[in-house]
């Protein structure tokens, strides 16, 4: 198992403490790893194998359990009154009314329960009005950089430009580290795709047009880093043949960001200090995904690299938000418990007569406060200041231990 320390650490702190914990995220991104590494971790300071009910309700030897009450009858009398229990449910969403029995388990003075999710849903509807403020909420990705480069041998680590390269073209899901053949990993990455659109998606919402939903799926991993409205991919998939309407788009991009496909982030004036409604970003949850399911034509490495540093500030623990400034725009603005942070991001702004890194720099030079400002760039070279900003190679970033 590939360690996952952040999210362990997590567990760690909020073990025993009065709040559901909730891990959602993505379709094997690694939750249930998690799980048992956190399990492993209980065994090991002497919580005994009775004490630990874990159960994944998406294994067949489940599926006769299809409502709250079926699932609490089942474990009932495996809960030992007078000990310390540890309660995991994977993918309890499948189960009818799971509200009810994660809420019935809580109450219950010796009982830790621990859950996941693959959707959204799962936070959005009775969860919250029956757990008002006993839940928290962990947010879950595929590997970082850094987890990826972990689990490698030494003796390739120090390529380490190489390994970038196959972090985003072979994907970031741990299990695609088991599977060195690229025709064996791009139909594994392509079974997670038609789990997500055809049993999460489709299934769920209903909708009748799965190439008109494919179609928006396409749109948007070409487009990552790129500004955008529903309006727009409306009429770009309209004039293309594709007619949809706002409100279709709409639909299925909630749908995808739901299931963690893809992250919405919204624009933030920073003059004026206010959100913007319009001019959305989108950035995928998994490089890889978008190389088994369109190819390996050339790409924008700049925004490739945009989508790994946006992942990257999320796992941070930042909110994160796309910077106006004026008429120009700062990729990231990130808010963290230190406040807001400044980022730049860039494949390199090595040029003949250095217009590059005056392009990248102008924004950061608009903003009038003092708060930290980052230019991340391939570039090697040492630790830069230009007025007060940081140029940082952006893979030393990515390895580091979370802050800059």
């Amino acid at each position: 198992m590939i360690a996952r320390p952040s999210y362990l650490d997590a567990l760690i702190r909020l073990r025993d403490k009065d709040l559901i914990k909730v891990i959602t995220g993505i379709r094997r991104c690694g939750k249930s790893t998690v799980f048992k590494l956190f399990q492993n971790y209980l065994r090991s300071g002497g919580v005994a194998d009775e004490q630990i009910i874990s159960m994944n309700l998406e294994d067949p030897d489940y599926f006769g359990i299809e409502t709250s009450k079926q699932l609490y009858d089942f474990i009932k009398d495996q809960i030992l009154p007078d000990n310390q229990m540890y309660i995991f449910f994977d993918e309890i969403q499948r189960i009818k009314d799971f509200e009810k029995i994660a809420a019935g388990l809580h109450s219950r003075k010796n009982c830790d329960v621990y859950i996941t999710g693959s959707n959204a849903y799962i936070l959005s509807g009775e969860l919250a009005t029956y757990l008002a403020g006993r839940y928290i909420r962990i947010k879950m990705l595929p590997l970082s950089f850094k987890e990826y480069m972990s689990a490698l041998p030494e003796t390739v680590r120090a390529e380490v430009n190489k390994r970038y390269e196959d972090y985003t073209h072979n994907s970031a899901f741990p299990y695609t580290l088991s599977l060195p053949n690229a025709e064996d990993r791009t139909q594994y990455l392509m079974d997670i795709y038609d789990t997500i659109v055809l049993r999460d998606i489709v299934a769920r919402r209903k909708f009748p047009d799965i190439s008109m939903l494919q179609s928006v799926v396409r749109f948007l991993f070409n487009n990552i880093g790129n500004t955008n409205s529903t309006k727009k991919i409306a009429d770009t998939m309209t004039s293309a043949g594709r007619k949809i309407s706002v409100h279709t788009v709409e639909n299925y991009i909630e749908a995808l960001t739901d299931c963690f496909i893809f992250y919405k982030v919204s624009r933030y004036d920073i003059k004026g200090k206010q959100y913007l409604k319009t001019g959305n970003k989108y950035y995928a949850a998994d490089l890889g995904l978008r190389y088994a399911l369109f190819g390996t034509k050339k790409e924008d490495d700049g925004h490739i690299l945009e989508n790994v540093v946006f992942l990257e500030l999320l796992r941070r623990g930042y909110e994160v938000y796309i910077g106006k400034v004026g008429n120009t725009e700062v990729d990231f603005i990130a808010i963290g418990d230190e406040g807001e942070e400044y980022y730049q991001v860039a494949y390199t702004v090595t040029d003949a007569d250095g217009s590059a890194l005056r392009r990248e720099l102008a924004p950061l030079n608009a903003i009038g406060d003092h708060n930290p400002k980052y230019l991340l760039t391939m570039d090697y070279k040492h630790l830069t200041s230009h007025n007060g900003i940081k140029q940082i190679n952006v893979l030393d970033w990515l390895l580091k231990d979370r802050r800059c």
